[in-house]
């Protein structure tokens, strides 16, 4: 493992405000735990699933070759030539009582070997310990600090942490954890849990991962010194308005995309789970509108799930 040679300065770790119960978990006076089963597990109780998984055909690569396959929510399979990463696996159809309200792209039984897992935080819907369990012989697993235990005993060959802006690099690949807005515990009190974004390099090649976030300036940091070219940005679970305190909605992943000074714009964390109270279509259509009226749609890649791109 290894730090940036030339790294920007640190943001120090912001710890956020850790809820100390429900009313604190909910602080717009909209969203009580009434509003919360209605809105979150009502709803989406009564939503039908919707989807298919599908009978993957990944791509021949040539060297320096991308194939994404968006699975659903934050979880992707990145291929190479010689390596297949997953990050933020999860296959599941619940979530406790929240429903999964598309279909993960393709089953997990039709995934390739995988040979890296990134996990950006411990929060469930990113760390889903039965998806990780059943993954076909995942040999390494990277994660931010403090999340080692919970990954012990889940397949992995070997566990590796890091701290924000560390590298830990195997053959010819190297991936750097990278700040960002947002909280690492995975229950009320294990706020010790790291939390971040990952910059995947390899043949040449630049992708990063943003986990979950809210817009904030170390994303220019990112930018100046990776400049990667694809950025896979989150865009759902934005209202109410408090939500933004770790999540960003279309308009602020757009400023992200033009902070990482990025070549696409692959959205992600959407229609998959109903976690926020916008519409479930909402964000792909309002990052539509955005991305046409700054002249960007040509740089915007909308995955289907299941469907590998190859960039």
């Amino acid at each position: 493992m290894s730090k940036l040679p030339v790294k920007p300065s640190r943001p120090p770790r912001v710890r956020q405000a850790l809820p100390k119960s429900f009313k604190d978990f909910t602080p717009s006076k909209a969203f009580n735990p009434r509003t919360f089963f209605r809105e979150m597990v009502w709803k989406a109780f009564l939503t039908p699933r919707t989807g298919q998984h599908k009978q993957p055909q990944f791509p021949k690569l040539s060297r320096g070759q991308i194939a994404l396959t968006w699975i659903g929510h934050a979880s992707f399979l990145v291929q190479f030539t010689d390596l297949n990463v997953l990050v933020d696996p999860n296959f599941a159809n619940w979530l406790f009582l929240l429903k999964r309200i598309k279909r993960s792209g393709l089953r997990i039984e039709d995934l390739p070997p995988v040979d890296l897992v990134l996990l950006t935080h411990a929060h469930f819907d990113h760390f889903h310990k039965p998806t990780l369990r059943k993954l076909p012989h995942p040999k390494i697993g990277v994660m931010p600090w403090g999340m080692g235990d919970l990954a012990r005993n889940l397949g992995f060959e070997r566990i590796v942490e890091l701290d924000w802006w560390e590298s830990f690099s195997h053959g010819d690949w190297k991936v750097t954890l990278t700040p960002c807005k947002h909280w690492g515990a995975r229950v009320l009190r294990d706020n010790h849990r790291g939390y971040g974004g990952f910059v995947l390099e390899h043949q040449g090649r630049k992708i990063y991962h943003a986990g979950d976030s809210a817009y904030f300036d170390g994303f220019k940091q990112i930018g100046q010194y990776f400049a990667p070219e694809i950025a896979l940005l989150p865009i759902g679970a934005y209202r109410p308005e408090s939500f933004r305190n770790v999540h960003m909605g279309p308009d602020e992943a757009i400023k992200v995309f033009q902070d990482l000074r990025a070549k696409w714009f692959v959205p992600m964390h959407y229609g998959t789970f109903r976690l926020s109270f916008e519409d479930m279509d909402e964000p792909p259509r309002w990052l539509h509108q955005l991305a046409s009226s700054k002249g960007l749609s040509h740089c915007v890649r909308m995955l289907e799930e299941g469907t590998p791109e190859v960039f």
